[in-house]
């Protein structure tokens, strides 16, 4: 659903201010960096809650800089102005737009990467126009709204000499021009103290049918197909708010963290593709538990808060699963991508993520990352991942480079709801581990198959077993001869 641009943007008073301090005292000409908020098309506004700037790449050259004319206001010449009006902009957008990424992993329900931010003179901005827009648009693709197909991103623009702020929409049509750039009203306000919180754990199996014909192949396609076959299903489920039955229409104006639950409802597998009996091969079971946040509007109706909280379940699932896959391809370019193969023939390692599950007659391991909160602003949290086997202490300079704050020297603000990483046999706890497993769909393992442990991660051979058919058919006879000898006890002794 297509959405025009808003018309209003409130920033926090408060970030905002500290921002403004940051960038006032660093004597830097130029900086660039993420704006995180929200947009609402309910109410037609959009909303800032803080700057990330974007950190040096790997070569150590800032993300932007001034080319040509006189990089700085505060030091040109009265006899500088020629040389200040031709100085532009030049932004290193597919670094901009990496870092848009990576943080948008960081963000729960609610919060978003919603533009960016251009600390420089006014010269070079109105200079850089179209520069901005592109890196707009880069971040845009790097961290896609879902749940609505917004067409623009938000331009915030921190001037100096003098000291100024201006907010602008910014066009993302194909076609970037001067034109697409609009200005829109801006203020700041009080905007993270006043947002309610809801919270989640989320249980959840999937069952995917592996077919032979089928264009997705390897175990990640089959997960991403799968995640995104769910994400429609949760769309449409119903909610408890603190035990009761959510009204999605009322607005959403309670104060303080509630605890949420989601009834789905019988899909029947409608998003599934269909394949024939003969096609399907395997079965792939995904299945685990996911701990998520989102933060709301109090002027918005629950519908939206209960919309972030699934948009945040699933882009979790998705962040999970693209932290493996990038692992996997950095294992493939340094040519160590093994699978770890033990004694008792089960593939382990992220590199079984590649593997054509059509071809497989071993059984795989995979243990997802565990999702930690980090406090951040106000009462709010971010989210990082780590593996199962890790402790949080490893995210303090990922933390401190990506969102340019220090890592939270108090521990014990720290969550970790999914801590607990048990082995992949172990059916009991509430802890985030991921499953994908393929089985015969031969009535034979049918039973197996509702047996397997949760938070286990096999692939399973299509190899036949004739040991339960022949077990199941002796017991068969066995109840039936014991039946036929009841039987005739009971009529002798009626008889006589």
């Amino acid at each position: 659903m297509r959405r025009d641009m808003v018309k209003a943007v409130v920033g926090d008073e408060k970030q905002l201010k500290l921002a403004e301090n940051r960038l006032s005292k660093s004597g830097l000409p130029s900086q660039i960096g993420l704006v995180i908020g929200n947009l609402s098309w309910k109410l037609d506004r959009g909303f800032i809650f803080d700057l990330i700037p974007t950190p040096p790449n790997d070569d150590g050259e800032p993300a932007c800089s001034i080319i040509g004319g006189v990089k700085d206001d505060r030091k040109k010449s009265s006899k500088g102005k020629s040389q200040t009006d031709s100085s532009a902009l030049f932004i290193d957008k597919d670094w901009v737009a990496e870092h848009a990424r990576q943080v948008g992993r960081m963000l729960l329900g609610g919060m978003k990467v919603v533009g960016i931010y251009a600390w420089t003179n006014e010269s070079s901005f109105k200079n850089s126009t179209i520069t901005l827009c592109q890196a707009a648009k880069a971040v845009a693709e790097a961290t896609p709204l879902l749940e609505v197909d917004w067409d623009e991103r938000l331009l915030l623009h921190i001037g100096y000499s003098p000291l100024k702020w201006t907010c602008r929409n910014c066009s993302l049509a194909s076609n970037i021009t001067s034109g697409s750039l609009r200005p829109c009203d801006f203020k700041m306000g009080k905007i993270l103290s006043t947002r309610p919180a809801l919270r989640c754990t989320y249980d959840f199996e999937l069952r995917l049918p592996i077919c032979q014909g089928s264009s997705r192949k390897r175990l990640a396609d089959i997960l991403h197909h799968g995640i995104s076959i769910h994400a429609k299903e949760l769309k449409g489920a119903k909610a408890l708010i603190d035990g009761k039955l959510a009204n999605e229409d009322e607005q959403f104006d309670l104060v303080g963290i509630h605890d949420v639950e989601f009834l789905l409802p019988f899909m029947e597998d409608k998003y599934l593709e269909v394949c024939s009996q003969k096609e399907v091969i395997g079965l792939l079971v995904f299945s685990g538990s996911v701990c998520s946040y989102a933060y709301s509007n109090s002027k918005e109706p629950a519908s939206q808060a209960l919309a972030d909280i699934k948009e945040d379940i699933i882009n979790s699932l998705r962040s999970r699963l693209d932290i493996m896959c990038d692992e996997a391809d950095r294992k493939s370019d340094s040519k160590d991508d093994k699978t770890e193969d033990s004694s008792n023939q089960i593939l382990s390692g992220s590199a079984v993520l590649q593997l054509d599950l059509r071809l497989q007659r071993k059984d795989c391991s995979l243990s997802f990352p565990r999702r930690v909160f980090l406090p951040w602003l106000a009462d709010t949290f971010l989210c990082d991942y780590i593996q199962p086997s890790e402790s949080v202490e490893v995210l303090e300079d990922h933390f401190a480079e990506l969102m340019s704050t220090e890592f939270p020297k108090d521990s014990s603000k720290i969550l970790e709801p999914e801590a607990e990483a048990p082995a992949l046999v172990s059916t009991t706890t509430k802890s985030f581990q991921e499953v994908s497993t393929p089985y015969s769909l031969l009535p034979k393992s049918e039973d197996s198959l509702s047996k397997q442990n949760r938070a286990a991660t096999c692939l399973v051979s299509d190899q036949k077993s004739t040991k339960p058919a022949g077990f199941n058919f002796m017991m068969a006879i066995f109840v039936l001869v014991v039946s036929i000898v009841v039987g005739v006890v009971l009529f002798v002794v009626r008889s006589s």
